[in-house]
């Protein structure tokens, strides 16, 4: 009878801790592990600011941009929501309702000229993690990634642009969105990212093999020579600057909100019924 009368005090006080954190919903963990950047949607983002750091990619190299990324609420039809932008764009936008498309572009050298060249795209849902990437540069053919799903793109190489100011958006490097919906075309704007993005890497290099399978990050991102850029967003709860970890200080800025958040939540919550467990025991 006691341990009966244990287990529903047990099961009355688990309600009661949960109640409170059902109230700001528990952030999903990251497959890399740690903390992530939280955008709403609405203006979060973070960004480097351009007369300080300028364009991150060289021109000439090949390039990798990657980040997981965990959609949640839906973009507008006439909304493309920025994941990254700067010589490359990383968007997606509402494909049914149910699905979502990843857009790859980039900016490109072509003789004197300018021009962006958007690129295919792949479909996949909501309300879970997925690593993306997209690759290329003048020896790898052009790839977007989600997950183990591959577009390979024709055997279309391309150099980046070193030049983007007439881009129709901000040149500075962001995350999530520019801080306001920009019209690109009569009625379609550039967005905000609403969810969780963790573990931005930028690469002068093509990192994938996409010949084989199965080639999914399973752990944290690592840096090495061909590293541009590093972001794992493991900061404190709360923290609103992003460590770059490449080891070339390109330290991103949260604005209007954007945060980190992430593992907390559980450890949190699993602490509390600990204690009050151990408290009903004795």
């Amino acid at each position: 009878m006691k341990n009966l009368r244990n287990q529903s005090i047990f099961a009355c006080l688990f309600l009661l801790v949960l109640v409170p954190l059902s109230a700001e919903a528990v952030p999903p963990p990251s497959p890399a592990g740690g903390n992530y950047l939280v955008l709403d949607g609405v203006d979060d983002h973070a960004i480097l600011d351009f007369e300080t750091f300028g364009l991150l990619m060289p021109k000439g190299t090949d390039f990798t941009f990657e980040a997981w990324i965990y959609p949640t609420t839906l973009p507008d039809k006439n909304v493309n929501a920025i994941i990254l932008s700067q010589q490359v764009r990383m968007h997606v936008w509402d494909h049914d309702h149910n699905n979502l498309k990843l857009m790859g572009g980039a900016h490109v050298a072509l003789g004197a000229a300018h021009v962006l060249i958007a690129f295919g795209h792949i479909k996949f849902p909501p309300n879970q993690w997925h690593h993306i990437a997209f690759q290329g540069g003048k020896e790898q053919n052009t790839t977007i990634i989600v997950n183990d799903d591959v577009r390979a793109l024709g055997r279309q190489k391309i150099i980046l642009a070193d030049d983007i100011s007439h881009a129709g958006h901000p040149q500075a490097f962001t995350i999530g969105g520019f801080g306001e919906n920009i019209e690109f075309h009569a009625g379609h704007f550039w967005g905000h990212f609403s969810g969780y993005i963790d573990e931005v890497r930028i690469s002068k290099v093509a990192r994938y093999n996409t010949a084989k399978r199965g080639f999914t990050p399973r752990e944290k991102f690592k840096n090495d020579a061909k590293t541009v850029a590093l972001w794992h967003f493991d900061e404190a709860r709360g923290v609103q600057k992003f460590l770059d970890t490449s080891g070339n200080a390109y330290h991103l800025m949260g604005k209007n909100g954007a945060k980190t958040d992430g593992e907390f939540a559980a450890v949190e919550a699993e602490g509390k019924l600990a204690t009050l467990w151990g408290r009903l025991k004795q």
